[in-house]
């Protein structure tokens, strides 16, 4: 076994039982390192070249068996050094192409079309019962004067004198591996195969035009803002005969001028005045469905107090019931008054006297008089 000082398995940092695929692999990490259009290192060109005789043999099960068996001599020229003197490299696409991307050119064929986006506003009303809405929208389709073909009446496209009909585009390289075929897509048809000599009229030989459909969207009830609902295949149609794209539509909830909405929950704010809160009241309660709910409020209802009112929300988007409606009650002193109501509350004050501090609160205070005596 022949140990040399350009030992064409260390140059590729790899094990003498290596595997075919392991050499493989080796081989791309260290040109995608070293490759001089990558790598500016002083060293990167030559050690690069180290790379490729080393693959070159090795990769070879007849060269490779050879130089096992007799070292570099069984390869010729001194071994890696020797076919390191090889100047013939190519660009690193050339390389990459050659074994990352393999064959790139290929007949073009159905492409899908693109998506869509749309918005809708809906009331809360609407949010809450579902509802049907129609949207207009402009989608790319395929034109019906050339059934999609870009020749004028549907004629046939002939095929591309540069490609001939094959879509692509063929070079042959040479490399310090052999030959390699470059294929590449045909610039002229894109890749179809085929050009439009005589185009149509409406899509001027494009295949497609784009036009305006209107749809109709049922919105479940229960959705919010920021929900969005697919309507499949109603977006762009594809290229050369492919699948629709989808059309996402939005919700935006407009803002309701009674209720507020938290998540499933409506909260409704109750105004009270004093002489309500401190008696009680029997109140209607107006819900998002347009029917009232008798509320009974108990004397000594105190501001900021929410009472519930059971399924009178927003329903559930996926599963059974809905939300509740939240009554919350505000109790409003006055800011304008009559004498006669001045005079009414003076007699009232007098005969409530001052209202007792809750122990918790008359602790906060003892102690911050305490802390500036």
């Amino acid at each position: 076994m022949t140990t040399d000082s350009a030992d064409l398995y260390s140059v590729l940092g790899i094990e003498r039982n290596a595997t075919p695929d392991e050499v493989k692999r080796a081989f791309r990490r260290l040109a995608m390192e070293y490759h001089p259009d990558r790598n500016k290192a002083d060293d990167a060109e030559a050690k690069f070249k180290q790379v490729n005789a080393a693959y070159e043999v090795l990769s070879d099960p007849e060269k490779r068996a050879r130089y096992d068996r007799y070292g570099a001599a069984g390869v010729g020229q001194g071994g890696a050094q020797g076919f390191a003197g090889h100047e013939g490299f190519g660009g690193f696409g050339d390389i990459f192409d050659a074994f990352f991307r393999g064959t790139a050119g290929r007949r073009a064929g159905p492409q899908p079309g693109a998506d869509l986006h749309a918005t809708v506003q809906v009331d809360l009303e609407d949010a809450v019962r579902g509802v049907e809405h129609e949207i207009s929208y402009e989608r790319v389709e395929r034109c019906p004067d050339c059934r999609a073909t870009g020749q004028e009446n549907g004629a046939p496209k002939p095929s591309c004198p540069e490609c001939e009909g094959r879509g692509e585009l063929r070079r042959v390289q040479q490399s310090l591996f052999g030959q390699f075929v470059n294929v590449t897509t045909c610039p002229r048809c894109r890749g179809e195969g085929s050009i439009v000599d005589n185009p149509c009229k409406n899509c001027r030989g494009q295949g497609q035009t784009r036009v305006k459909v209107t749809r109709v969207v049922k919105i479940p009830a229960g959705i919010d803002t920021g929900s969005q609902i697919r309507l499949s295949g109603e977006g762009d149609h594809g290229p050369r005969g492919g699948p629709a794209g989808h059309l996402y539509v939005e919700l935006n909830v407009r803002p309701h001028e009674v209720f507020k909405r938290v998540e499933t929950e409506l909260i409704y704010d109750l105004p009270l005045n004093i002489a309500q809160a401190a008696l009680g009241t029997d109140a209607k309660i107006p819900t998002i469905d347009g029917d009232d709910v008798d509320l009974k409020l108990k004397p000594g209802t105190q501001s900021g107090e929410v009472h519930v009112i059971r399924n009178k929300g927003v329903p559930h988007l996926r599963g059974n019931g809905r939300g509740d409606l939240l009554v919350r009650t505000h109790v409003v002193t006055p800011t304008k008054l009559t004498k006669a109501q001045k005079d009414l509350l003076a007699k009232l004050a007098d005969t409530l006297g001052t209202p007792d501090i809750p122990d918790h609160e008359a602790s906060v205070f003892d102690r911050i008089r305490s802390a500036f005596s």
